[in-house]
């Protein structure tokens, strides 16, 4: 097997990965994981939902999203401010491109990849993060073998 396909082999994997650890977010309107990988090592994980302490609605009465919730790559980048780890040259798998805010985030904090399944509605993040020089690969479905 080349290389190629072995990354791609593991690339796929992480991304399913992370779309279970999606499933454990209490948000109604959009549930999204993250994980960060270095070295063949998970260094962290991550899914949008309320900082640590705060009642798990992620929606208000009118539907809409609460100011104070964390997006997935968010949660599992200050995860990782919390260990013995760092960032430095690390992968980001995400099941949705990361929006122009937690892309500063990506930059500052050391990520060199990242790969996601499904578009954000708005691309500015990606743009930001290519402009950055970060390596960006969608793969939209990693639940097919080919």
């Amino acid at each position: 097997m080349s290389e190629k396909a072995k990354q791609l082999r593991y690339d796929k994997a992480y991304l399913r990965m992370a779309k279970t650890w999606s499933e454990l977010s209490h948000c109604k309107r959009k549930q999204v994981g993250a994980l960060i990988v270095k070295d063949r090592m998970i260094i962290s994980d991550g899914y949008n939902g309320t900082p640590s302490g705060f009642d798990n609605d992620c929606e208000d009465e009118a539907g809409d999203t609460r100011w104070y919730v964390l997006h997935a790559e968010a949660n599992a980048i200050t995860k990782v401010a919390r260990s013995t780890h760092n960032c430095n040259g690390a992968t980001l798998y995400l099941t949705l491109s990361p929006c122009k805010e937690c892309s500063k985030l990506v930059v500052q904090s050391g990520i060199s990849k990242v790969v996601y399944m499904m578009e954000y509605k708005d691309d500015s993040g990606i743009r930001f993060l290519e402009s950055a020089g970060i390596e960006i690969v969608q793969i939209e479905n990693p639940f097919d073998e080919q």
